[in-house]
């Protein structure tokens, strides 16, 4: 009979005693922890990031819905004035995908996240994480994420189906379709691709990179007659330098990576090396 460690709960105080100093800080450096609790590619580029005359605890990209990413944090539960501060970074930064971090989250709080997701109906996304941490026996702690609040996702299911009936077809709904079974294909086959879990209605998909600044995208042309592949850079984000010494080191680390595009399929090929896209695949194909 195997024996078997207890998991030990932690005051999150403990693990990283100053929020800005040990907790932002790591959770910078340690993004995959916050993308695996959200369920989607992310990428963290700067922290306190000024707003006007206040500072945001964290700013990136929401690499699945290709939009800025936010994140106020607090090793406190939370309390109105982190609310209002939260509102005013979204405002002031124009995130589509909020994230408000917590030790505990009061219900009121909680609620108030889950009023912002039924207004906003898909068009920003409000998330509530509960930070917690654990350890077993005498081992390094570890961090525990928890989801308190999120987007319904009925209300992307309403859109998506609204959307398709304006439009006078299904292609929407097509789309959603698709790409559920491509994540669900690529979580078995390759599981360090995607942290993604909601499939798109549009006709485009985004996954992580591991060059920074930039994301893997595939997407249907017009008539479904072409597919293409292509390595996107970001336009200059808050926060992220923007420099031509670095896109050249970009460009070259990532030829050697170009190497395995056989994975993807098509073949390879420059495409302008501009500040958006660096390089591209594709495949025409009919249907």
């Amino acid at each position: 009979m195997p024996t078997l460690g207890e998991l030990t709960p932690l005051d999150a105080r403990a693990v990283w005693p100053h929020e800005a100093r040990d907790f932002t800080s790591w959770l910078l450096e340690n993004a995959t922890h916050l993308a695996d609790v959200l369920g989607i590619d992310l990428e963290l580029q700067a922290a306190e990031y000024p707003v006007g005359g206040f500072w945001l605890d964290l700013i990136g990209r929401d690499q699945t819905n290709d939009c800025v990413l936010i994140v106020e944090n607090q090793l406190t539960s939370t309390d109105h004035g982190h609310l209002g501060q939260l509102l005013t970074y979204a405002a002031g930064t124009e995130a589509a995908t909020v994230v408000w971090m917590a030790t505990d989250f009061r219900e009121e709080h909680r609620q108030a996240l889950d009023w912002l997701n039924d207004l906003a109906k898909g068009d920003v996304r409000f998330f509530g994480i509960e930070i917690g941490a654990v350890k077993i026996g005498d081992s390094l702690p570890a961090p525990l994420f928890k989801l308190r609040a999120q987007p319904n996702e009925w209300h992307a299911v309403i859109s998506t189906a609204a959307k398709a009936t304006s439009e006078g077809s299904s292609k929407a709904a097509a789309y959603r379709a698709f790409w559920a079974r491509l994540i669900e294909r690529v979580h078995i086959e390759h599981p360090g691709w995607t942290n993604a879990k909601v499939a798109s209605s549009g006709n485009w998909m985004t996954m992580k990179c591991p060059i920074k600044g930039c994301v893997y995208g595939v997407n249907f042309a017009m008539g479904g007659k072409d597919a293409s592949r292509a390595l996107h850079r970001h336009g200059r984000q808050r926060g992220e330098p923007d420099s031509s010494a670095e896109l050249r080191r970009a460009q070259d680390g990532d030829r050697s990576r170009l190497r395995r595009t056989a994975v993807l399929g098509g073949t390879a090929r420059e495409a302008g090396l501009s500040h958006r896209s660096l390089w591209k695949w594709r495949r025409s194909r009919d249907g």
